[in-house]
């Protein structure tokens, strides 16, 4: 049973950065896409990133283009998220979250298709 943990969320300023780890155990990640969302209060859950099993692919809510980066390192079991000049309506709960796919060069950002989560980690963006 693939478990997923995510770590590195924290309080920042305005401006600042923050990278966001998500930790796989129970089965190597070299089958899984690998998307991270996000939830602040009162709002619905979002899909801000994904990558492909590869790598080769990576999609991006509009919000955050050219502001955020995924990343993974199978060897690691590890998938990461770089934000950068980060806003406060970035401040929100971000959770990983994987699904087993056959085709290596494919993601979406659509929560429904994705069967494993983590817990969450809060990320708070304020002066």
């Amino acid at each position: 049973q693939l478990q997923l943990v995510e770590s590195g969320g924290g309080l920042v300023q305005p401006g600042g950065s923050l990278r966001v780890s998500c930790a796989a155990s129970g089965s190597t990640l070299d089958y899984y896409v690998i998307g991270w969302f996000r939830q602040a209060p009162g709002k619905e859950r979002e899909g801000v990133s994904c990558i492909s099993i590869s790598g080769s692919t990576t999609k991006y809510v509009d919000s955050v283009k050219g502001r955020f980066t995924i990343s993974r390192d199978n060897a690691k079991n590890t998938v990461y998220l770089q934000m950068n000049s980060l806003k406060p309506e970035d401040t929100a709960v971000y959770y990983c979250a994987a699904v087993r796919r056959i085709f290596r060069s494919m993601c979406d950002m659509t929560s429904s298709s994705y069967d494993y989560w983590g817990q969450g980690t809060q990320v708070t963006v304020s002066s």
